[in-house]
């Protein structure tokens, strides 16, 4: 380990508050590919400096250099539209343009980076892109452009919003650094309906919960309808309720927080509850946003269950943060649970999760869209998807993309042994679908226990449906 590094950290130990001092060893870590560290120095000189230039730049450097592209394409985004005369964030996006293959924007932005500093410069880089570009005068990205508002004052709100956002909000607040211990991964997900095989009647009650709205405000404000809600997808698992949240994101380009149960829950008295505000702070700051509770149950229990009155105040906050105060509008709260008879009937209220949409397992013909999306990518030859689909009756997606493992592995030993690509046929896909059992089964044995006899309300008449069955 570098003796200057030790060095630096001792200065730290001494002078734990000095933002200069933090940079300096946060830039070490990085070059010594220490990322955690890094990141935590970055962040700790934001608490101190929340609008610091140089330690946003770190944390976007760190996520870059960690392979979380997509953070990191988000945070210097909205660098650069905060600071267009800062070299290094243009830099940093032209390497994130040329790993996904945009080699004109690559140079675009290194051009950018040139004009707004000469003294930036990426050897390298430069290399890959066919030498130095043309500097050009750096635009002002527009402020509908920022997913995450990274400075304060630097706008007049003047800016329309653009094709892409849709009416994203540009308020200044970066929760980035109001929260920089927050454990929220930032997505801007690539993935679009187009991508999700079947699930039709589901993906058209999102269209018109939050992508609609969202393309015509004024038509649906004239009906008195606001711009996002709650959606609650259930179902047997592997059925693609995550995938879907992502695609909804990235029909409308927006900000996608995936939230899990350990970003919320904390073992001292009050934090959850802190954590679950600052999450949909987080949200309100950043519209359009989709926030994603997976295991939504885990903390929206039915609070008739619990004696301990922890948990009780995180559903309690929960049900207070989804009713907003009129503070939601452009939030979409997805919540996708496996067990939605576990969720507190509080959140089915409407204005909470008012739309409770049940995600079957796919039909046919969802199977053979979802089995050509699978092929896509690999050695498959004369691929009969319909005729797998027929063979897969109850399949999951992930059940069909165990079948795709199974017989991939199989010719992947052959293709080793014989030193050659050695095809996948819709034979060997049918052969190993018979020797499995779809995973949904067991999940319909108890959801059909609950919609037998707990149903009062008609909630779980979908599954009946499902199932063929009248009651």
């Amino acid at each position: 380990m570098s003796a200057h590094l030790d060095s630096l950290r001792q200065a730290v130990s001494f002078s734990p508050d000095n933002v200069p001092l933090l940079l300096l060893l946060g830039d070490g870590c990085l070059d010594h590919f220490l990322f955690e560290e890094a990141k935590q120095h970055f962040q700790k000189a934001l608490t101190h400096d929340p609008h610091n230039v140089n330690a946003l730049l770190g944390v976007a450097r760190t996520a870059y250099q960690e392979g979380n592209l997509s953070e990191a394409v988000v945070r210097a985004e909205a660098l650069a539209a905060a600071h267009p005369k800062n070299g290094a964030v243009w830099r940093l996006l032209s390497r994130l343009a040329f790993i996904e293959n945009h080699r004109d924007q690559a140079r675009e932005y290194y051009a950018k980076a040139r004009q707004a500093d000469p003294d930036v410069r990426d050897e390298g880089l430069e290399k890959d892109l066919g030498g130095a570009p043309t500097p050009q005068p750096p635009p002002v990205p527009k402020e509908t452009n920022r997913p995450i508002a990274a400075e304060a004052n630097e706008s007049d709100g003047d800016e329309e919003s653009g094709p892409d956002s849709y009416g994203s909000n540009s308020r200044d607040d970066s929760p980035s650094n109001l929260h920089p211990d927050l454990p929220v991964e930032f997505e801007r997900p690539k993935v679009k309906f187009e991508d999700v095989g079947g699930m039709s009647a589901v993906k058209e009650e999102i269209r018109m919960k939050i992508i609609h709205p969202l393309k015509n405000p004024d038509l649906f404000r004239q009906y008195g309808k606001k711009i996002g809600g709650g959606v609650l997808l259930y179902g047997p698992p592997g059925c693609g309720k995550t995938l879907l949240s992502r695609a909804t994101a990235g029909e409308i380009k927006a900000t996608f927080l995936s939230i899990g149960i350990h970003q919320v829950l904390d073992m001292w008295l009050g934090n959850s509850e802190k954590n679950l505000h600052k999450i949909f702070e987080l949200a309100r700051q950043n519209t359009p946003a989709i926030l994603f509770f997976d295991e939504v149950d885990a903390l929206a229990s039915d609070r008739t269950t619990m004696k301990q009155s922890a948990g009780r105040n995180v559903i309690n906050q929960f049900l207070a943060e989804m009713d907003g105060n009129d503070n939601n509008e452009g939030i979409l709260v997805l919540g996708a649970t496996n067990a939605p008879w576990q969720v507190d009937p509080a959140f089915r209220r409407p204005g909470r999760f008012d739309r409770v949409l049940f995600v079957p397992p796919p039909d046919e013909d969802a199977r053979a869209s979802i089995i050509a999306l699978m092929a896509e990518g690999k050695p498959v030859h004369k691929l009969d998807a319909r005729a797998l689909a027929k063979r897969t009756k109850d399949f999951s997606g992930a059940d069909l993309k165990a079948v795709f493992d199974i017989a991939s592995e199989e010719k992947l030993a052959i293709a080793m042994r014989e030193n050659r690509i050695v095809p996948i046929t819709t034979d060997d896909l049918i052969r190993a679908a018979k020797s499995m059992q779809p995973s949904t089964k067991a999940w319909f044995e108890s959801a059909k226990n609950y919609a037998l006899y707990a149903n009062q309300s008609g909630f779980y008449n979908d599954i009946l449906a499902f199932l063929g069955i009248k009651k």
